[in-house]
């Protein structure tokens, strides 16, 4: 390639904050569920890059721009029939076949959402305030050349009531400084808040810790009619409590214990777990749910000694 960026080029990151900055210094973005990309397009030449240097175009044939000379940030994502994103559907594209790549290139097709402009013609954009870059995006964008193209540009507003509906209603809110420079794996110039929510959960069962006589995670159910269904887990507790509620958990126990199949999510590792009589209800934040299961560790915000557990019900993860 002859642009002026090539990969791999490490993306701008976000700094976690759990306020949403408002100023007439920044605009606002959605934040999406999916895969962070850097595309590199050097005439009919194409390099997607993901957040760690890794190609991904094999995985998203779908995925061509219009030929021209430039680099863009931004997410790949797929979106289900209510048009939300489908993260479940995008990780199954991660697939060693090629044959099931083609078919799930149509069956669950991707779209590429660009939000920044980083290189354009022979021109680095780097240094160049967000705004200058957000307006040559859309004006590259507007060109009848990318009219049906699998790609869309990412919507961005003034107004930080729009992002609070985002903190209501979608993953969070992206906080960027108008005037920051692109800076390639720094935490600088933007701001994610993530949606944060509150439900209450049956503990069916706990997960020992590294450590002997801890627990490491609580098993997380809640009621679907009358069957209790896991959800997720707990982690993230103090080394007082890891060791407090080996003792305050054991009579509850049903003697049921096993392993855990591995998942992509345990990194290989079998899961030990030891069964809980359904009678204990904490309450928990979390920030995202897919398929049906809370994705990241839940954090324990209190037990609920009030709370019966038949009130769990899984419509709170609606």
């Amino acid at each position: 390639m002859s642009l002026p960026l090539s990969p791999p080029l490490a993306p701008q990151l976000a700094l976690s904050r759990r306020e949403l900055p408002v100023g007439e210094q920044y605009c606002y973005e959605v934040k999406l569920d999916g895969f962070r990309c850097v595309a590199f397009v050097d005439g009919e030449e194409l390099a997607l890059q993901s957040r760690n240097g890794r190609p991904l175009g094999r995985y998203f044939p779908e995925l061509r721009p219009p030929a021209g000379r430039y680099v863009l940030d931004g997410e790949i994502v797929v979106r289900g029939g209510d048009g939300r994103e489908d993260f479940d559907a995008l990780g199954q594209r991660i697939h060693p076949a090629a044959s099931r790549i083609a078919l799930l290139s149509e069956q669950t097709p991707a779209v590429y959402v660009a939000f920044d402009l980083l290189a354009l013609d022979d021109e680095p954009l780097l240094e160049r305030p967000f705004e200058e870059r957000r307006a040559r995006l859309e004006q590259l964008l507007a060109h009848e050349r990318f009219a049906g193209a699998p790609l869309e540009l990412m919507e961005s507003v003034r107004d930080p009531a729009r992002a609070r509906v985002w903190l209501a209603e979608a993953e969070g809110a992206i906080a960027k400084e108008r005037t920051a420079p692109y800076r390639p794996g720094e935490r600088r110039g933007m701001v994610k808040v993530k949606r944060v929510r509150t439900i209450d959960a049956v503990v069916a069962g706990w997960r020992p810790g590294k450590e002997p006589q801890t627990v490491g995670a609580l098993i997380l159910a809640l009621y679907d009619g009358p069957r209790l269904r896991v959800v997720g887990h707990c982690s993230g507790l103090s080394a007082a409590e890891k060791r407090r509620l080996v003792g305050f958990l054991e009579p509850y126990q049903t003697g049921e214990r096993g392993s855990g199949e591995p998942s992509r999510w345990s990194a290989g590792r079998e899961l030990e777990w030891v069964a809980l009589r359904p009678e204990l209800v904490v309450e928990i934040d979390f920030d995202h749910v897919s398929g049906g299961r809370i994705r990241h560790g839940a954090r324990l915000r209190r037990w609920r000694e009030d709370k019966d557990p038949r009130q769990c019900s899984f419509d709170q993860l609606g």
